[in-house]
């Protein structure tokens, strides 16, 4: 039998996946049960295209409740806003970075499952969040990234 780590999810990455859990659990899981009913009064379920494509999201639906259930009982929920904040960037801070061509660029440091760079938020498991972690407001970093070596100077840390 093997243990799985604990996951690491700001408060609200969790909250994020309990309305998803909600939302497949009360809609989608009850809608998905009338579709394959409804399918089913049709006739013949061999050649049933309704019911084969209900029943293909039923269990769609319910490997996805199982991924959900598993990551929540697996999380460790940083609630960033309960920290002092001593200016060193940390799992869940936001960032303020100036790059060496003097863009500004803001991200959080989140987990792997909340990740999504349109919204400013990176992994921690990324290059920049791994170069960022442990570093203080004015350090500068170096990255290596695609693009080659690129560095950064940390305007601010925030933990909000």
């Amino acid at each position: 039998m093997t243990t799985k780590q604990k996951i690491p999810m700001t408060a609200a990455g969790e909250e994020k996946l309990r309305k998803e859990l909600h939302n497949l659990e009360q809609v989608a899981r009850p809608k998905v049960i009338q579709d394959i009913a409804t399918a089913r009064a049709h006739g013949d379920l061999k050649e049933n295209a309704e019911y084969h494509a209900a029943r293909e999201q039923q269990s769609f639906i319910e490997g996805r409740i199982r991924e959900v259930h598993s990551k929540l009982s697996h999380a460790h929920v940083i609630h960033i806003k309960h920290l002092e904040n001593t200016g060193k960037v940390i799992f869940a801070s936001t960032v303020t970075l100036a790059s060496d061509d003097g863009a500004e660029v803001k991200y959080q440091i989140v987990g792997d499952e909340e990740a999504d760079l349109k919204d400013g938020k990176i992994s921690v498991n990324s290059p920049i969040a791994r170069a960022l972690i442990g570093k203080l407001e004015g350090d500068v970093v170096e990255v290596s990234t695609p693009k080659g070596l690129s560095s950064y100077e940390i305007i601010s840390v925030e933990y909000v």
